[in-house]
């Protein structure tokens, strides 16, 4: 099966996240798209009971869509125990989530790198974290998707697991048939590594993929993106694009991902100037999906 084409609302994000926009209504729009999933973020739901889910899932039905994957960014990392406990019941909860709404794929993360957090201690702590909730994604038949993340939208700190070394070096260590990688090639740029010779190291494992450009802002640089860090959300400097219209080399992206026979979802991560974007994106994608899976 080739891979299949969905859409993450990055152009809504903080309108969804603090109500000010109908998630419901977002489903009703993204149907106008032409892909064939969309991407959830838990912080969508107003809360996980029945009560706030269950219209979201009506709505897919409703609109003929299904679920790709649901987007959870857990703080494994963080320096309090119990919090370490609370975040590891979170990823439970958002598994449970990816198995109410008809998905197998629920994206993972490490934390974030909190200042004085050794590597030693991040990777432990990222490693028990994952670990123990592998425990629950085998039980529910559901896939944790470690992505080469750059922050969270509602962080603090950045990824802890951001360079390339630290990232590869947790992945390495998990052998299970319920964990993958997320590839996101914009991540990687923004990382400060190249992202196809990451995506060699790591390709057999990749199970989904976030598909966007990232551009920094007119007159930024990767310094001024680094010294950013420790503000809450995504610095100013760092901004989404249309998918193809950046640095990105999505022929060769895809080329070996079609070597190694990908067969996961490839979620788009844009829309910041509109839905039009969103639909030139997702036409930008499909016609690489016909050159190099056909």
């Amino acid at each position: 099966m080739p891979p299949r084409i969905s859409v993450f609302p990055k152009c809504y994000f903080d309108e969804l996240t603090t109500g000010r926009r109908s998630f419901a209504g977002w489903i009703h729009d993204a149907a106008s798209l032409g892909c064939e999933g969309i991407e959830h973020y838990d912080g969508f739901f107003r809360s996980l009971t029945p009560a706030d889910v269950d219209p979201i899932a009506r709505a897919l039905e409703d609109t003929g869509q299904i679920t790709s994957m649901i987007c959870f960014s857990p703080d494994f990392t963080h320096p309090d125990a119990d919090e370490r406990r609370r975040q590891i019941a979170r990823q439970r909860a958002a598994i449970d989530l990816t198995v109410r709404l008809g998905a197998r794929h629920c994206r993972t993360l490490s934390g974030q790198r909190y200042p004085g957090l050794t590597r030693q201690e991040g990777i432990a702590r990222t490693l028990d974290g994952l670990r123990r909730s592998l425990e629950y994604a085998d039980h529910r038949g559901v896939v944790l998707c470690m992505e080469n993340h750059y922050k969270d939208g509602r962080w603090q700190y950045p990824e802890f697991a951001q360079p390339e070394d630290v990232f590869l070096e947790i992945v390495e260590q998990i052998d299970s048939p319920f964990f993958g990688v997320q590839y996101d090639p914009s991540n990687a740029v923004i990382g400060g590594y190249d992202p196809l010779r990451f995506l060699e190291r790591v390709r057999h494992r990749v199970v989904t993929m976030h598909a966007s450009d990232r551009y920094l802002a007119p007159g930024a640089s990767l310094d001024d993106l680094r010294q950013a860090d420790g503000g809450l959300g995504y610095a100013a400097a760092l901004q989404h694009g249309e998918t193809g219209k950046g640095s990105n080399d999505y022929d060769a992206i895809f080329r070996l991902l079609a070597e190694v026979g990908f067969s996961g979802w490839i979620s788009i991560e844009d829309g910041m100037n509109g839905l039009d974007e969103l639909r030139r994106s997702a036409e930008f994608l499909k016609g690489k999906r016909v050159r190099y899976f056909a």
